[in-house]
């Protein structure tokens, strides 16, 4: 069965985005950036939200993202190599392949996506992820913590949902960045 796994990025103050809707916390690290690729390439499918889908559709829409050096063309060739489903209720229409829309997030549908696929999900944006953690669906988390407190935003875990974890593993870079790799108890 394959794993569900919620990779983020967050502040030290656990928040995806600043009160501005901005995630601007340090420029781009290439120590950190071949990491996310790396953890991204087995993956098979990404489940993601409209907001964060129209941002990361520029991997495969842009051609001169992927030819600003041969890390970023790295990264665009593994986004485009997964299948994405985008779940909208204001989407008419995606702008890449392999990617279906869905209207409404449903648990037994990823929960058949889990059993059924050939590599392992991941899932993006907080409102989605947040969702699939109430159904029980996540079976991992991979934090990537920044070293910045935004004071307040879009917080990258649920809020008013208990949950523990326990820590499966962490990862240091140069920048005072790290990943924090746990697994919902009960998962």
């Amino acid at each position: 069965m394959a794993k569900l796994i919620y990779v983020t990025n967050v502040s030290i103050d656990g928040y995806i985005e600043d009160e501005k809707g901005v995630f601007a916390f340090f420029p781009l690290d290439d120590e950190v950036f071949a990491f996310t690729t790396d953890l991204l390439r087995p993956v098979g499918t990404f489940l993601y939200g409209r907001r964060l889908y129209e941002m990361m559709a520029v991997w495969e829409t842009d051609a001169a993202l992927a030819a600003q050096s041969d890390l970023m063309a790295t990264f665009a060739d593994v986004w485009k190599s997964a299948d994405k489903i985008v779940y909208s209720t204001t989407l008419t229409s995606v702008s890449t392949a392999a990617t279906r829309l869905e209207r409404r997030f449903d648990p037994a549908a990823v929960e058949h996506l889990k059993a059924t696929a050939d590599g392992d999900i991941t899932i993006g944006g907080a409102d989605l992820a947040a969702q699939a953690m109430r159904a029980g669906l996540v079976d991992e988390c991979q934090l990537i913590v920044w070293p910045t407190a935004v004071g307040g935003g879009k917080p990258g875990l649920p809020t008013g949902v208990r949950t523990d974890f326990e820590l499966l593993d962490q990862r240091r870079f140069g920048n005072g960045v790290i990943c924090l790799s746990y697994r919902p108890l009960g998962r």
